[in-house]
């Protein structure tokens, strides 16, 4: 084997590699500390069968038989001295036996520095495609291939996920120019293999990697994890000055079972961040704005949503506490021509009734105790954009009647002024409470009943949202994640089945604070009903005999159109088409169930 040594002490380098860099940097092929301080001083190239030396800069000094070069063709006793270090060069090793183990042992040394690199890489890596092409160019430059491929098995199917030359650059190549008696031999035995010398091998030069690929020399080893076999690196050499030798193979193998490991992690990390880009596209789908939901009921809302938000008309959005109100209200902002404009948002429920009036219209300074200066209300605030009003149906009866003029004229009057102030908003409402009722319990003006509800929405109950629950759960579970700096939590089948089974009071709102403290609390990422603090008792009364479901459904249908046309019994039962006596029988059912 051709090799530069150094003479005192004597020390063989054999030049094995395409490439063999110089230099007393550690990462070099040959460690030789010169005057110069760079990393690099050389680099020797296999060209044509013959080994040129060539400095990296014009500043190094390089001298061959005593005269000044920067690039040489080497002769067997050629004396390089290179920044003051000398070498000879050789067609053979002075002391073959020992001076193999010392470079062998060197190569090992330089993988496992390459290996360490690669693992380093593989934590900043974004890209998979990318390090694998770099664990390639890693590989052929410690055995001194000519190319290589990096084939994984999925199944029964085999593909090349990196084929690159020693140049780094990408080879065009397809399986059938591997799928040959070396590829299938290393498949079957989970054993490295080495054909030093293709074309006079009696088994294999006939193999379909050596004939199309013209290969000289081949190697292969397995990819194994936990016995099993994830695929091969094959490695080949096309010039019969440099086949490969057992130490290559011992190389390769080292590098081989480390680098499985690596690409084990990598490939099932890409495989997790490409789970949740489904799942986020999953959700994506199902998204409307900041809305989540593919239940028939929702779809309609976002129909509605649709065709009213670039209206200028007043909506009055009903549904339960927790049902996502003000999102609605915030979404149809969004989408009208007020989107540029301010969105205020007034839960009239939170105001103490005697700051309701100040919070809403404003006031003048010293307009009552404390009025120490003007104050805009939430009208002026949101001039020219969108005013909520959630839980409209906690105002008192005494704002109701302002708020219906400042809605006809258009004006408010602030507390303790006597000059209108011109507003231009767009009004848009909401309640948890049955108005209808309400206002036949005189708890709410039915003239502002009409002017608030030109258009109206109604939102269903969570629990009647189908599988939406799930869909917006995978939502909320991602945003805690990340969040509090977790692995994605989800839900164990069991816990889906609890969370679909339970009639969720709250709504949206009770799920948020449950996700939450489980996706805080637990230790695991995978959540179960405990962790939500989910129980049989929670869950198992929800789901009902259909005859039971349906004698409830009709009592409290029955219930609201007596309520509607307050409790005239001849009257309910001509809107519901049903003779009087099925008024008069459920009447009497329920007198003697309560």
């Amino acid at each position: 084997m051709p090799c530069l040594s150094t003479k005192s002490p004597r020390k063989d380098f054999e030049l094995h590699r395409r490439i063999t860099s110089l230099g007393p940097h550690p990462a070099n092929n040959i460690v030789v500390a010169g005057e110069n301080q760079q990393d690099t001083y050389a680099q020797i190239h296999l060209q044509n069968g013959s080994f040129v030396i060539s400095t990296i800069d014009r500043k190094i000094s390089m001298t061959v038989n005593h005269k000044r070069v920067k690039k040489h063709s080497l002769d067997h006793g050629d004396k390089v001295v290179i920044e003051g270090v000398e070498l000879e060069f050789n067609l053979w090793a002075h002391k073959r036996e020992s001076t193999a183990s010392r470079s062998t042992q060197e190569d090992l040394i330089s993988a496992y520095r390459r290996l360490e690199n690669f693992s380093q890489r593989l934590g900043k890596a974004s890209q998979v495609d990318q390090l694998l092409d770099v664990l390639m160019d890693q590989i052929i430059e410690i055995s001194g291939a000519d190319k290589g491929f990096l084939v994984l098995k999925d199944g029964d199917r085999l593909s090349i996920q990196s084929a690159r030359n020693i140049q780094n650059q990408t080879l065009e190549a397809q399986m059938t120019s591997l799928s040959d008696s070396i590829l299938q031999r290393v498949l079957e035995t989970k054993q490295p293999l080495i054909v030093s010398d293709a074309l006079n091998d009696s088994e294999f030069k006939e193999s379909a990697s050596v004939m199309d690929l013209k290969l000289c020399s081949v190697i292969c080893a397995p990819l194994i994890v936990a016995g099993e076999i994830y695929g091969v690196i094959y490695l080949g050499n096309d010039n019969v000055v440099n086949l490969f030798t057992p130490q290559s193979l011992d190389i390769l193998s080292v590098f081989s079972s480390q680098a499985a490991l690596l690409l084990t992690h990598l490939i099932a990390t890409d495989a997790l961040r490409t789970d949740n880009a489904i799942l986020r596209d999953r959700i994506d789908l199902h998204r409307y704005g900041s809305l989540i939901g593919s239940s028939l009921s929702m779809q309609k809302i976002f129909d509605r949503i649709d065709k009213i938000a670039s209206a200028n008309v007043s909506v009055l959005i009903l549904g339960e506490t927790g049902t996502g109100k003000e999102l609605v209200a915030r979404e149809i902002h969004k989408r009208s021509t007020r989107a540029e404009q301010p969105f205020i948002a007034v839960n009239c429920g939170a105001l103490p009734e005697a700051l309701m009036e100040s919070e809403i219209f404003g006031h003048k300074k010293g307009a009552f105790t404390g009025a120490i200066s003007d104050k805009k209300g939430v009208f002026q605030a949101a001039n020219g954009g969108t005013l909520f009003l959630d839980e409209i149906g906690d105002m008192p009866l005494k704002l109701q009647v302002k708020l219906l003029r400042a809605i006809q004229e258009r004006k408010i009057t602030r507390v303790g002024d006597l000059s209108p102030i011109d507003i231009d908003i767009r009004l848009i409402t909401a309640t948890h409470i049955d108005l209808d009722a309400a206002i036949t319990n005189g708890r709410f003006r039915e003239d502002l009943y009409y002017r608030i509800n030109v258009v109206g929405l109604s939102l269903p109950p969570l629990r009647d949202r189908e599988d939406d629950v799930l869909k917006i759960a995978d939502y909320l579970l991602e945003k805690y994640g990340q969040e509090f700096q977790k692995a994605r939590p989800k839900l164990n089948s069991d816990c889906k089945r609890q969370v679909l089974k339970y009639p969720w009071p709250g709504n949206i709102r009770e799920l948020e604070n449950r996700l939450r403290k489980a996706a805080l609390l637990a230790d695991n990422p995978t959540l179960t009903p405990e962790d939500l603090e989910l129980t049989e008792e929670m869950t198992s009364h929800q789901v009902l005999p259909l005859a039971q479901a349906k004698d409830e459904f009709q009592r409290e249908y029955i219930d609201r159109a007596l309520a509607l046309n307050n409790n005239n019994r001849t009257k309910t039962a001509e809107e519901l088409e049903v003779d009087p006596r099925t008024i008069f029988r459920h009447l009497e059912r329920y007198r003697q169930n309560s």
